[in-house]
């Protein structure tokens, strides 16, 4: 099992959760959140006073899905998030080691 975590802009969130659903993912976790990388915010002007917006908004995701979907996901979640232009996000994939349903006890894949 594998846990897909994806940086995003939020405008995007709608096209990677649909996306997501035409490959048979049912369930995610968005987060608001806020950063920068390449991107090193930028100025906006607010009554006349220039100020400086370090921390961009983004959709923080968390996707559980099997080793054999992997691949698909990260296709899908790529394809649906691009603009091309800088700030897009990122795709981390890590390990999961285990995963437990609270309300029925089920763990591993059947979990998922």
């Amino acid at each position: 099992m594998k846990l897909i975590t994806a940086i995003i802009k939020p405008f995007k969130l709608d096209d990677v959760r649909e996306a997501l659903s035409e490959i048979g993912i049912a369930g995610l976790t968005v987060t608001e959140v806020k950063g920068f990388g390449r991107q090193k915010g930028h100025t906006e002007l607010y009554r006349g006073a220039e100020y400086v917006v370090d921390f961009l908004p983004k959709v923080k995701l968390e996707i559980a899905v099997s080793e054999d979907i992997v691949d698909t996901a990260l296709s899908a979640l790529v394809n649906a998030s691009r603009t091309g232009k800088i700030g897009d996000g990122k795709i981390f994939v890590t390990s999961l080691e285990q995963v437990i349903r609270i309300r029925t006890g089920e763990s591993g894949e059947d979990a998922i």
